[in-house]
């Protein structure tokens, strides 16, 4: 999937409202645990009730590989459905990978040939070589850490080179160049939205994953404002603010409703900025 195609979905459905499918086997509802694969029924439900407001979702993979063989199993069944009932949605492994060229070579392999993602997300601290494998795949997609919102995120990312740049300056300046806007895309924290407007400047085209918005306290309207382009350029995440934001056995209605009130909000967002 290109940036025109995603676009295209982004328009379609007037949201770029990405969900993230954090399934915490022991954060679904109790009545789940019978079924054969809890985990799966519960991301079936969601996707259901979910999947027309919504442009992305982000499966993160810790949440599946601590349940080893099963959880992978999960995963792939995960994708399969999301597949099998649309094919305007756009697929991320929230995977955080980063090692050498042949290891990376592998993860690339795994996520978009065996797991049919769309795009991972990846750590790019080992530089060039470590993204390089994943670029090889046509219209897939490397979305790489930049600014993220976590209280640790000072530890490096704002350290100051000589030219008084912090270090997520330079990351955004050297990963553009690494492959086309159709195959680059950053994460930026919502809770660092003031840092948006600049993070344009240096990045105008490509796409945004921006997570945070809603149960870490990130502010869709800001994030809107300084991140949006002529393409709108943002996919914004919500995991736990939908998937748990009812315990009950109405927990997939609930989430419907939480998906729709927030594309409703970006669809005022894509009208402002004259996108759809």
């Amino acid at each position: 999937m290109n940036r025109k195609e995603l676009f295209r979905i982004i328009q379609k459905k007037k949201s770029f409202l990405c969900v993230g499918l954090d399934t915490d086997i022991n954060k679904i509802p109790a009545h789940l645990h019978s079924a054969e694969d809890p985990v799966f029924e519960f991301n079936k439900q969601i996707v259901d009730a979910t999947h027309e407001a919504v442009v992305a979702y982000k499966p993160n993979l810790a949440f599946y590989e601590s349940l080893g063989a099963k959880g992978w199993v999960s995963l792939e069944k995960t994708v399969n459905y999301i597949r099998s009932i649309t094919s305007d949605i756009f697929i991320i492994a929230d995977a955080k990978r980063g090692d050498i060229g042949n290891t990376s070579a592998m993860y690339a392999q795994t996520f978009f040939d065996t797991y049919d993602f769309d795009g991972v997300t990846l750590a790019p601290y080992m530089g060039l070589d470590t993204v390089s494998p994943f670029l090889e795949f046509k219209e897939k997609w490397s979305i790489i850490l930049a600014l993220t919102s976590n209280k640790s995120a000072s530890d490096f990312q704002y350290i100051e080179d000589k030219n008084n740049k912090p270090l997520f300056e330079n990351v955004l300046k050297t990963a553009k160049n690494w492959g086309t806007n159709d195959q680059i895309m950053f994460v930026v924290g919502a809770t660092k939205a003031e840092a948006l407007q600049g993070i344009r400047k240096i990045v105008p085209d490509n796409f945004l994953l921006v997570p945070g918005v809603g149960a870490q306290g990130g502010s869709l309207e800001e994030v809107a404002k300084y991140g949006m382009n002529n393409h709108c350029g943002l996919l914004v995440n919500s995991s736990r603010g939908i998937i748990y934001a009812s315990q009950g056995k109405d927990f997939a209605i609930v989430a419907g409703e939480k998906a729709v009130e927030l594309q409703q909000q970006m669809e005022i967002h894509l009208k402002s900025f004259g996108l759809i």
